[in-house]
């Protein structure tokens, strides 16, 4: 049961990385700073070093949110775990389908706690305290305090680079594509912040249940192999890409900038840094998409798109319920004994290849993902000085083209208006011809009857005198 637990609990390490590969590389990706293919492996190598830098995370799952040891702590079981997984992975994948960038920390919390009390009908089962302290408290304050520092720095960031003519005061051209070389640290380091919070979760589970099968003393943190697994298997998923929810986050919230893109990103990174030193399980999700609501607020005349996020947002607040109560359900299937984890396994395992049939009908990748985001991406490229003499030395090229050809076809035009006057002078000639040839001729003058009569009398009188002379 136990190497059962710790194949779902790696599997669900690997939902939680393609599920959250979009909270650093959404952004970057949608405003052309890195390829799609490049950001993804990019994103897993840093949550893979990540996972190793800090282990505060998994004490808190592991040590904190279940009482799984001490005088007043309940005999928590692989079996509840396994529940508890379940209904975190089947969440997982269930918001993946449908775009929606939800917590998997939440997913992962709900689940064992709803099946930590079906499982044990005990409330006692889960420190409320710690709950509330280091997941509810941090899901509010994170993404709020997030969305405020990038607001805060999106707006510093067009302050500084705001160019405008000293005499006149009209606008000049910004100069601002350092911002999108800026992205590809920023969001390495968010990928990085990623790895030290989220890879933990699952370190977190997995420690839990080596103590609750009585293979490591509670209290204790995750051994290196377990580190190392969980390393892995979040950098897989990572690698693999959650192309729906990247689409979500890089277009679906607000068109992203560059200057917008790198403010939140930093201000993602140091949420999730600072949270993780402190041992606070926070949504990494939430974080990312408070950043960039705060950074399209932060940006004039930036269209921030409430309706989708209201969407979101009620994925937030159903996804701890929602997970606790398939964790529950699944719990009170095990407390039947073998043929409940067998009906769990089987029910599970088809629910998930259920979703994976369905997502094949509309495939999802980076070569189709992306289609708005490189979109904008496109729309907010700023040429390079160099990128700018490039495209006037073509346009003076094409001009020069341009001309010739119209010239040419002047000339062109000029002779085909010759020869058609030509040709019409010429058929006008042959008309005329044609038209003098079918006349009939004209007689002469001595032909006619009046002359005829006319020179008849003469010739007569002549005649008449001669006789005359001749007698």
């Amino acid at each position: 049961m136990v190497v059962l637990v710790i194949a779902l609990a790696l599997f669900f390490d690997f939902t939680n990385g393609f599920h959250d590969t979009a909270n650093a590389m959404a952004t970057p990706i949608a405003t052309g700073a890195i390829k799609p293919k490049t950001a993804v492996a990019l994103a897993a190598i840093l949550n893979l070093v990540g996972a190793f830098l800090s282990t505060e995370v998994a004490k808190t799952i592991s040590g904190g949110i279940i009482n799984e040891g001490g005088p007043n702590g309940v005999a928590i079981t692989p079996e509840m775990i396994f529940a508890g997984l379940m209904g975190a992975v089947l969440w997982n994948l269930f918001t993946w389908l449908l775009g929606l960038p939800s917590s998997s920390s939440h997913a992962l919390f709900g689940g064992l706690i709803g099946a930590a009390i079906v499982g044990t009908w005990s409330l006692g089962a889960v420190n409320f305290l710690v709950v509330v302290s280091k997941v509810l408290l941090p899901a509010i304050l994170a993404p709020t305090i997030a969305g405020l520092v990038a607001f805060l720095c999106t707006k510093l960031a067009y302050s500084i680079t705001r160019r405008s003519d000293p005499d006149s005061g009209d606008k000049l051209t910004q100069k601002r594509g350092g911002f999108r070389r800026g992205q590809v640290f920023s969001s390495s380091l968010v990928a990085l912040a990623h790895g030290t919070n989220d890879a933990q979760k699952t370190m977190g589970v997995i420690t839990l249940v080596l103590v609750a099968s009585g293979l490591q003393e509670a209290g204790t943190g995750p051994h290196f192999w377990v580190i190392a697994t969980c390393a892995l298997a979040i950098a897989g998923g990572t690698y693999a890409g959650g192309w729906r929810i990247i689409r979500t986050l890089g277009s679906g919230l607000t068109d992203v900038k560059p200057a917008q893109g790198f403010a939140a990103e930093t201000s993602t990174a140091a949420a999730i840094l600072a949270s993780s030193h402190l041992g606070f399980a926070l949504s990494t999700t939430h974080v990312a998409s408070g950043s960039v609501i705060g950074s399209g607020l932060g940006r004039k005349g930036s269209t921030v798109r409430w309706g989708a996020i209201g969407k979101i947002a009620i994925a937030w607040l159903l996804t701890l319920p929602a997970a606790a109560l398939v964790g529950g359900l699944a719990a009170l299937l095990i407390r039947t004994g073998t043929v409940g984890i067998i009906i769990v396994a089987v029910l599970g395992l088809s629910a998930i290849l259920f979703m994976f049939v369905l997502s094949q009908r509309e495939t999802v990748d980076h070569s189709n993902a992306i289609s708005d985001v490189d979109a904008v991406g496109e729309a907010l490229h700023i040429p390079s000085k160099k990128e700018r003499e490039k495209l006037a030395a073509k346009a003076r090229a094409a001009q020069k083209v341009a001309d010739k050809a119209a010239k040419r076809a002047a000339e062109a035009a000029a002779i085909r208006a010759k020869a058609q006057a030509a040709l019409d002078q010429a058929d006008t000639a042959v008309l005329k011809a044609m038209t003098k040839a079918a006349q009939p001729p004209k007689p002469k003058a001595a032909e006619t009857p009046k002359a005829k009569a006319a020179e008849a009398p003469k010739a007569t009188a002549g005649e008449e005198t001669g006789k005359k002379d001749t007698k």
